[in-house]
């Protein structure tokens, strides 16, 4: 097997389907959903475990912290995390991709991912990518067909054609099927010579941007664009913004996989999973004598092939079949099995609403850790705020609110206009309105705080940042 095999790894998604867990604030590839590891962390492993080189991460800029972290904290030193100004979906993103790896070594293979997916058997995919890896060689754009093991009206599908002769076990595509209906899903799936489709794939960085000039110039031309005026920002490289909007919004499956000459599948059966709805993951998890799975603090009684998961209060099901019970801070979710591809069209009803919860947790993370609002009023509100060691927050003011802070554990050095003030554990300080200030952690263990804030507008875009070791704005 070749040895410069780039991993790429798209990490757009906002993950709807498993709302309320996941939302566009901190979507599903951030969560341990299946083990101690989040789904972006069991991706980024699976590329080095297998010997590649290092990977390279496409996200937008408001998660680069997280990703940052998450890398960090599964053992991942060596990562490019390319930054998206705007959404332009799967074909420009990994066009970006392709521009980058192709400045050192145009005939570099990329192995391109999800970042949300599972996969069981890891064996069975190392072999399947052993033949990809062959046939992207030869100048083939290579995905994994799944053999299907329901009609899943969630994914796409595959029709599988002739063997090629140059490998074996991989095979032209004949055509690439869109999401079908129950009824259609049924036929699909019964048949052998059609496979899920799984959306990874794997080709070399000159013929990819060899098939997007071909059919998508309008791509080529403004990512391309986009990568050479790109500019470093801390750790990350930030794509042109300019440039990059002018890119058309479209997947690389509508782009180039459904039109190009050179699409080949390898059929495969490694546990994959786009875990793209709550009953998917019901599939995937290990489950009781009475086939529920239970996550978190949940009693049943008398349940039947449930899914009940609380991050939260206590969460009790009786009497009950195929449902789906999530429960969070701030939300709760309930829905019928079979309903669970729908439960994006209710994240919508709450997007017209107003509602924040749609697409915002309770606990907001940032660089330094994260915060939370334990109580909210009119001219009050209560936060619980964590910040990490060595970490601080940007030298700010407001015009509309006053702050107190109280230290329940660790140790805080806050900056009040020309004072530097040492406050620990089971002590405070005030800041008035308009105060200049910062807040440091110059511990080895979590900040943790207790802020009080008063005042008529307490609105998270009442900040005026003065100076911000994170380049915020």
């Amino acid at each position: 097997m070749v040895q410069h095999v780039v991993p790429v790894i798209l990490s757009g998604g906002s993950g709807s389907r498993l709302w309320p867990v996941s939302r566009k604030s901190y979507p599903k590839q951030f969560w341990p959903l299946l083990n101690e590891k989040t789904l972006i962390q069991e991706t980024a492993l699976r590329g080095q475990g297998a010997g590649f080189s290092d990977p390279i991460i496409i996200c937008n800029s408001e998660h680069r912290f997280i990703v940052a972290e998450q890398l960090r904290d599964a053992g991942i030193q060596k990562s490019r995390i390319v930054l998206e100004p705007v959404g332009r979906n799967s074909a420009p993103a990994i066009a970006a991709a392709a521009f980058m790896v192709a400045e050192q070594d145009p005939e570099a293979i990329l192995w391109i991912m999800a970042a949300d997916a599972a996969i069981t058997d890891e064996g069975a995919l190392r072999g399947a990518l052993v033949k990809a890896i062959d046939a992207a060689e030869s100048g083939r754009i290579v995905t994994f067909g799944m053999t299907p093991t329901r009609p899943e009206t969630g994914y796409g599908y595959i029709e599988v054609g002739a063997e090629l002769k140059t490998v074996r076990g991989v095979y032209d595509v004949s055509r690439f099927v869109e999401k079908p209906d129950a009824e259609k899903a049924l036929t699909l799936c019964s048949s052998e010579k059609y496979l899920w489709n799984s959306g990874m794939f794997v080709v070399k960085a000159r013929v990819f941007l060899q098939e997007t000039e071909r059919y998508e110039p309008r791509i080529y031309e403004a990512v391309g664009q986009a990568v050479r005026s790109r500019h470093t920002d801390m750790d990350f490289e930030r794509l042109e913004e300019k440039s990059f909007a002018a890119a058309p919004d479209i997947s690389v499956d509508y782009a180039i996989a459904e039109r190009t000459e050179l699409a080949a599948v390898v059929p495969g059966s490694f546990g994959w999973s786009d875990i793209g709805s709550w009953d998917a993951l019901w599939d995937l998890s290990i489950k009781d004598a009475d086939g529920n799975a239970a996550i978190g603090d949940v009693f049943l009684d008398g349940a039947k092939n449930c899914y009940v998961r609380s991050d939260g209060i206590v969460a009790t099901v009786t009497g009950v079949e195929n449902l789906i019970v999530v429960v969070t801070p701030d939300a709760v979710m309930v829905s019928h099995r079979d309903r669970a591809q729908d439960i994006k069209h209710m994240v919508s009803r709450l997007t017209q609403a107003g509602r924040k919860e749609a697409t915002s947790h309770n606990r907001c993370y940032r660089p330094w850790g994260f915060y939370e609002s334990l109580i909210q009023a009119d001219r009050f509100q209560v936060k619980r705020i964590v910040v990490e060691s060595g970490a601080k927050l940007s030298l700010q003011k407001h015009f509309h609110r006053a702050e107190h802070w109280v230290v329940v554990g660790g140790t805080a050095l806050v900056t009040r206009d020309d004072d530097l003030v040492l406050v620990r554990e089971n002590e405070s300080v005030y800041l008035p309105l308009g105060c200049v200030h910062r807040l440091e952690n110059p511990g080895k263990i979590p900040l943790t705080l207790i802020e009080v804030q008063s005042g008529p507008y307490l609105g998270e875009d009442d900040i005026v940042r003065i100076e911000d070791v994170y380049a915020r704005s």
